[in-house]
C-alpha cells in the first residue's frame, strides 16, 4: 500500500469520524430543544404522524408533562386557583395548529380549595392540519414545529414556568416513536354525548340534568367539571341522583361568580375498574343569574352573556360622577408624581433648564408648553397601548413595560449615556454633522418635548397617591373615558412645570446664567449614574447576577466607545475601532443573559417573616382564621422599595402584625405575572404598591401607596 494511498484512507476515515460526531451532536443538540425540565417537571414536545405529513393529513403534536411527586399542573378550568396550561405555536405557512384536546382532569383538594388538573404524567395532544399550501423546499424537506409553552405547577406553593420547544418532522416517511403515549392520551378524552344537556338557574344552584349516558356508568357517582371558570362554588358539597340514564345534580352557585354563561360546556367523570371515563356535552342555562357581591365592590346585575372565560366587569353606577372623581384624582396624582423619586433625573435635567433661560421669559413659556405636550402625549400613548394589549388579551398593567429585561436594559443604557453627556466625557455633536447639531440650539422647544417623553417613562412605574383607584377605573371604563383619564395624569404631571414656566415672579428668582452652570451640569451627572444602579439592581432580580454583570460589562464597553470618539487623531480612530469591537463581542457572548431568567428561588417557608403569595393562598390562609397583609410589589418600583425599607421594616409595625398574628404575603411582579395581575383588577388597581389587610368576613381593606406606620396600626387595630 503506497503512502499515498494510506494517507487518502486515513483523511476519508477522519471525515467519517468527523461527520459521525457531528451528527451525533446535532441529534443530541436536537433532542435538547424537544425537552425542558425543572425540580418540579419534565415537559416534552412529541409528535405522531403515522400516516405522514402530507396534504389533508392530521399530524398529531402533543407537550407531555411529567411532574414530580405532589405537584400538579391545570386543566382548561383550573378550579379555585390556577392557571391552565398554554400553547403558542409557530408554524410554515399552510400549516394551522387546532386546540387542545384535554384529557379528562381529576379534582385536587388543597385546604378548603379544589382545583382541576393533572398530577404524574399527562399528554396534550393537539392536531395539525396540513394545506395544499404547505410547501417544503429542497433545503428544508422536514416541517418545522416551534412551541412556547407556559405553565403553572404547584404543590402548597406554585412556580410559574415555561419553556420553548423545535421539532422537525420528515415530510417523507412516517413518524410514530410516540404511539403509545399519544393512543393513551387519545383513550383519555372525554366522548362527546349526543344529546345536549340543560341547566337551570333556581336560586343560589344549578340544576343539571344530563340524559342518555351510557349504561356502564348509569348509577355510579360522577365528578361534575364546567369548563367556565368562576361559575360554580368547586369546593362546596353539591347533591347528585338518577333517574333511570338520565343524570341530575344540585350544584351551588358561587358568590363570588366572575361568568354568567348562557351556554355551559361540561365534562362528567367516573372510574370504573380502574380506568377513568369521561363524558363531554353542552348545558344551555336557563333562569336568571344572582346578583353577585363582588369583595369590597358595588353589587352589579347578572345578565346572561357568553361564556368567554373572561371575568365580567362590574357595572359602576354614576358613572358621571365616578368619572369627574377619578379625573380629578388623576390630575392630583399627576402631580404629586413630580415628588417621586423616580422622578429626580429629570427634575435635575429641568432644573439645568430652566436656570438656562432664567431671562428668557419667551423661552422658558415655548419650552414649558413643549415640555407638557411631551408629557400628555407620552401618558396618553402609553395608556393606548396599555388598553389595546389588554384588549387583545394581554393581562397587563401600569408599569408594565419595565417587567421587560430589555426595557430596562434600554433605560440602563440611556441614562448612562445621557449621565456620560452631563459629565463631560463626550457630546452628542460628536456623532451627528454639525447642521444637525445646531438643530437644539435652534429648537430648544424640540429639547423640552422630548424631556417630557424621558419624564413619563421613567415615572410610569410609580404610583402615587390617587391615582390606583383612578387607574384601576380607567379599565373598566369605555377608551374615550379612560384616555382621558391618561391624559388628566399627564396635564397633572406637567401643571407645575407649566405654571413655572409662565411665572414672571419665578423668572426672578432664578440664578443668572454663568460659570456656574458647568459645575451643576457635571453635579447632574451624578443622579443619572444613581438611577442606572437601580436599573442594574432591577434587572439582577429579573435575570439574575449573570444578567446584571452582563449589562454591567456592556455598559462598561459602551463607556469607553463614548470616551474613544472623544480623541483626536490616529488615536481616536484606533481607540474606537477596538471599542466598537469590544462591544460588539461583548454583545454576541454575554447579550443573552440579560433576557434570561433568573434561577428559581424556593418560596420562603412557612417560619419566615415574609411567605410568597400565591393564587389562592389568601383564601387558604382566611380559612384557618388568620388575617392576612398582602405586599403587591415590585423591584423597578420604586415607591414599593421605599415603603419596605420604612414603614414595612418598622419594629412597630412589625410588632402590631405579630400580636394580631397577621400571615404576610408579598405578591412580587417585577416580572410579568397575569395571576397577580388578575389579583390588582379584583382590587380595583392595575399598578403597585398596593397593600391590602384581608380579614374572614369584612372586605379586604386597601391602604395607601405611601404607606405609614400609623395606617397600618389603625387597620390592624379594627380587626
Amino acid at each position: 500500500m503506497t503512502l499515498s494511498t494510506r494517507l487518502k484512507r486515513c483523511l476519508f476515515a477522519s471525515f467519517l469520524i468527523a461527520a459521525c460526531a457531528l451528527s451525533t451532536r446535532a441529534i443530541a443538540l436536537n433532542s435538547l430543544k424537544n425537552v425542558v425540565q425543572t425540580e418540579q417537571i419534565r415537559a416534552e414536545l412529541m409528535a405522531h404522524a403515522p400516516d405522514g405529513v402530507d396534504p389533508g393529513k392530521t399530524v398529531w403534536l402533543g407537550l407531555q408533562l411529567t411532574h414530580q411527586p405532589a405537584w400538579h399542573t391545570y386543566w382548561k378550568n383550573a378550579g379555585d386557583s390556577g392557571q391552565p396550561t398554554s400553547l403558542t405555536w409557530t408554524l410554515p405557512v399552510g400549516v394551522l395548529a387546532g386546540d387542545i384536546a384535554w384529557p379528562v382532569p381529576k379534582k385536587l383538594p388543597i385546604g378548603d380549595l379544589v382545583n382541576y388538573g393533572y398530577e404524574d404524567n399527562v399528554l396534550l395532544p393537539v392536531p395539525l392540519t396540513i394545506t395544499p399550501d404547505f410547501k417544503p423546499s429542497v433545503l428544508a424537506p422536514d416541517l418545522e414545529v416551534k412551541l412556547h409553552a407556559s405553565w403553572l405547577v404547584c404543590k402548597l406553593e406554585c412556580v410559574p414556568q415555561d419553556g420553548d420547544f423545535v421539532l422537525h418532522l420528515p415530510t417523507k416517511g412516517s413518524t410514530a416513536l410516540n404511539s403509545a403515549q399519544f393512543e393513551a392520551a387519545f383513550k383519555a378524552q372525554p366522548t362527546t354525548l349526543k344529546q345536549a344537556a340543560s341547566i337551570r338557574i333556581e336560586g343560589q344552584h344549578l340544576k343539571v340534568s344530563v340524559p342518555n349516558l351510557p349504561a356502564s356508568v348509569q348509577g355510579q357517582m360522577l365528578d361534575f367539571f364546567p369548563e367556565t371558570p368562576e361559575v360554580i362554588e368547586t369546593s362546596a358539597p353539591w347533591k347528585q341522583s338518577w333517574q333511570g340514564a338520565t343524570w341530575t345534580a344540585t350544584v351551588p352557585i358561587s358568590p363570588q361568580r366572575g361568568n354568567s354563561p348562557a351556554l355551559m360546556p361540561l365534562v362528567l367523570t367516573t372510574q370504573i375498574d380502574g380506568q377513568r371515563l369521561g363524558f363531554a356535552t353542552s348545558a344551555k342555562v336557563s333562569g336568571n343569574w344572582p346578583e353577585v357581591k363582588a369583595l369590597g365592590a358595588v353589587t352589579f346585575p347578572a345578565t346572561l352573556q357568553p361564556a368567554t372565560g373572561s371575568p365580567v366587569q362590574a357595572a359602576t353606577p354614576n358613572l358621571p360622577a365616578s368619572l369627574w372623581l377619578a379625573l380629578l384624582g388623576a390630575l392630583l396624582g399627576g402631580m404629586i408624581l413630580n415628588l417621586m423619586p423616580c422622578v429626580f433625573p429629570v427634575l435635575a435635567i429641568k432644573v439645568v433648564g430652566f436656570a438656562r433661560h432664567g431671562n428668557q421669559p419667551r423661552q422658558q413659556r415655548i419650552g414649558g408648553l413643549a415640555y407638557s405636550a411631551g408629557v400628555v402625549l407620552s401618558f396618553v400613548a402609553l395608556g393606548a397601548l396599555m388598553l389595546v394589549l389588554r384588549g387583545a388579551g394581554e393581562q397587563l398593567g401600569w408599569g408594565f413595560q419595565l417587567q421587560s429585561p430589555l426595557v430596562v436594559a434600554g433605560l440602563a443604557t440611556l441614562f448612562t449615556v445621557i449621565g456620560l453627556n452631563l459629565a463631560g466625557v463626550f457630546e452628542f455633536g460628536q456623532f451627528v454633522p454639525s447642521s444637525v447639531a445646531s438643530l437644539e440650539a435652534k429648537n430648544p422647544s424640540w429639547n423640552a418635548f422630548l424631556s417630557g417623553i424621558l419624564a413619563v417613562v421613567i415615572a410610569s412605574p410609580c404610583t402615587a397617591p390617587f391615582m390606583g383607584a383612578s387607574l384601576g377605573l380607567a379599565l373598566a371604563l369605555p377608551a374615550t373615558q379612560a384616555m382621558a383619564i391618561f391624559a388628566s395624569l399627564g396635564i397633572g404631571m406637567a401643571l407645575p412645570y407649566l405654571a413655572a414656566s409662565w411665572s414672571p415672579a419665578l423668572a426672578r428668582q432664578l440664578p443668572k446664567p454663568g460659570q456656574w452652570m458647568n459645575t451643576f451640569r457635571s453635579a447632574m451627572a451624578f443622579p443619572m449614574f444613581a438611577t442606572v444602579v437601580w436599573l442594574v439592581w432591577v434587572l439582577g432580580q429579573q435575570s439574575g447576577t449573570d444578567g446584571a454583570a452582563a449589562l454591567l460589562a456592556l455598559l462598561l464597553a459602551l463607556a469607553f466607545t463614548l470616551w474613544s470618539f472623544g480623541l483626536s487623531g490616529r488615536s481616536r480612530v484606533f481607540m474606537t475601532t477596538i471599542s466598537i469591537a469590544l462591544l460588539a463581542l461583548l454583545t454576541g457572548a454575554i447579550g443573552q443573559n440579560i433576557t434570561k431568567p433568573a434561577e428559581h428561588v424556593e418560596a420562603p417557608s412557612s417560619t419566615a417573616l415574609w411567605q410568597t403569595w400565591a393564587p389562592g393562598k389568601v383564601d387558604q390562609v382566611l380559612a384557618g382564621g388568620t388575617p392576612v397583609f398582602v405586599d403587591f410589589t415590585a423591584a423597578w418600583c420604586v415607591t414599593c422599595q421605599y415603603n419596605k425599607k420604612t414603614t414595612l421594616a418598622n419594629a412597630k409595625v412589625l410588632a402590631d402584625f405579630a400580636a394580631k398574628k397577621v400571615t404576610l404575603l408579598r405578591a412580587d411582579w417585577t416580572r410579568r405575572d397575569p395571576d397577580i395581575t388578575a389579583a390588582l383588577a379584583q382590587l380595583g388597581r392595575n399598578g403597585v404598591p398596593v397593600y391590602v389587610l384581608y380579614q374572614n368576613g369584612r372586605a379586604p381593606v386597601v391602604m395607601s401607596e405611601i404607606l405609614s406606620a400609623g395606617e397600618v396600626h389603625r387597620a390592624l387595630a379594627a380587626l
